[in-house]
């Protein structure tokens, strides 16, 4: 379903499409330290954009960036992407430009691939240790932006057999993290042979992220 987000998305950002030389949305992945396999599910962001520019006709690059804390063009990208099994950790910088990152209108999109969940949430409490991860009511936009999610966030992958869950941080009233913990969208936005995931539940993985995307461009936009 196209909110009315969208509608204003797609009138201020991407009218006819991008200009001649004009830089085009994507998704940069984050390379990050500690040991974690960063670039896990090298087939999920190259999926998931294609089905954003031919599901919303927003003008999105085919292939995600790749992109360090300490790489001046961090801030080019509104969306950030992580995932992984292993461990991740920020030097006392990244942490510092993460927070400036976020707090100044960038969007953190954590994916737990199975192993990630212990070093994110000693990280991430670094990076705002005055804040808590919540998580997301089902009300919530993210749930809402572009396709209809009245359960919450999709279960993805077994993992341990929990229910997906998604939970957030906020900064001034806006989403600036988005974890997903016992879902892995990633696994479902990877090619069929990678993963012999039922049609359905690739399609609602690609679905969520859109939502997603979809999400935070408009948080840039507003």
């Amino acid at each position: 379903m196209k909110s009315a987000v969208l509608a204003v998305l797609l009138a201020a950002l991407v009218p006819v499409g991008p200009a001649p030389g004009a830089a085009e949305f994507t998704i940069a992945q984050l390379q990050y330290g500690g040991g974690g396999d960063w670039y896990a599910n090298p087939s999920g962001l190259p999926n998931l954009l294609t089905a954003i520019r031919a599901r919303t006709g927003i003008a999105v690059a085919e292939r995600p960036a790749t992109v360090k804390l300490t790489d001046p063009s961090l801030w080019d990208y509104p969306y950030l992407y992580v995932t992984g099994h292993g461990n991740l950790r920020f030097t006392a910088e990244e942490i510092q430009t993460l927070k400036r990152y976020l707090e100044g209108g960038g969007f953190l999109h954590v994916d737990d691939n199975y192993g990630l969940d212990e070093s994110f949430r000693r990280e991430i409490a670094r990076v705002f240790p005055d804040r808590s991860l919540t998580e997301l009511p089902i009300d919530h936009p993210v749930y809402h932006s572009f396709y209809e999610f009245a359960d919450g966030l999709p279960k993805i992958h077994l993992h341990d057999g929990k229910p997906a869950q998604a939970f957030g941080l906020f900064h001034e009233g806006r989403l600036v993290v988005f974890y997903s913990y016992e879902s892995d969208l990633g696994n479902g936005w990877e090619d069929q042979d990678r993963y012999d995931l039922p049609p359905d539940v690739r399609e609602r993985a690609l679905r969520m992220g859109v939502n997603l995307f979809v999400y935070a461009i408009s948080q840039v936009a507003s």
